[in-house]
């Protein structure tokens, strides 16, 4: 069952630290890292995503961090005593500068809804923060179309993804949103048509893509990509292979979250 592919870079443990943030949209907050380690960070384009340590309280430590997140650095990481250990989220690259070496991530805000979010929303330029490269999730198979399907929370992933696939790639894109102001600018080819589609006020997140996907004509030869919110994951995946007969190498998704336990962020 494919879902997002987990590299551990050579890279290890980067410190960096914050340069500078924006608001990007009403609901999405860019944050431009710089400094430290991350001339060692090895950008890859795409859906590029990496673990973040985010210092939340003053005794929050980011020494003793493990420099690998594989099974040994998960069990590190949770002997921390709680009141030093960092959170831990995970976050997709929405751009990189080689020459100036500065990474931007864009964050979700939900109010203070989350944690992550709100960090972002109020940190100061210089705030330090620790990561670990774990590579591309997307993956390319030989397929006549493509489909990139998303949430808010999946947004950054698959917008990367549309502006370093192939030019000559063709098929759909499906972006939910729930507030048509949080819509980017798209750098996808010609062939791909971008669908920004807007749920109503409290509808779950799928709830517009979804019937919309089961619309679309699709040929069974395609490369699909679904992240976000986990049943919209889950759902399009479940949609192509069992009614579509798309073959399930041919499918990689990711819930980053689940509606009912947490917020994205």
């Amino acid at each position: 069952m494919p879902g997002i592919t987990v590299s551990h870079a050579d890279s290890g443990l980067m410190h960096t630290r914050v340069a500078r943030t924006r608001r990007v949209t009403p609901h999405m907050t860019r944050v431009t890292f710089a400094g430290g380690d991350l001339h060692r960070f090895g950008y890859q384009g795409f859906d590029h995503w990496f673990r973040l340590a985010i210092p939340v309280r003053a005794e929050d430590r980011l020494d003793a961090l493990p420099q690998r997140f594989g099974f040994g650095g998960l069990l590190r990481y949770a002997a921390l005593p709680r009141g030093t250990r960092p959170v831990i989220r995970n976050y997709t690259v929405r751009g990189y500068d080689g020459e100036t070496g500065e990474l931007d991530v864009d964050f979700l805000i939900h109010g203070t809804e989350g944690i992550a979010g709100p960090w972002a929303a109020s940190v100061e330029p210089g705030a330090q923060v620790a990561l670990i490269d774990q590579g591309c999730g997307w993956r390319q198979v030989p397929a006549e179309q493509h489909l990139l399907v998303a949430d808010e929370s999946g947004m950054p992933a698959v917008l990367g993804v549309l502006r370093d696939m192939p030019r000559d790639a063709h098929g759909h894109a499906l972006i939910e949103l729930f507030d048509p102001a949080d819509a980017q600018e798209v750098e996808a080819p010609p062939g791909m048509t971008v669908h920004w589609l807007i749920r109503g006020p409290g509808d779950a997140p799928g709830t517009r893509a979804l019937p919309v996907l089961r619309e679309l004509p699709l040929s069974p030869s395609i490369c699909a990509f679904a992240v976000g919110e986990s049943a919209l994951a889950t759902g399009t995946r479940r949609h192509l292979v069992g009614e579509r007969e798309v073959p399930r190498a041919n499918v990689t998704f990711c819930g980053y979250w689940r509606l009912g336990r947490s917020a994205p962020g």
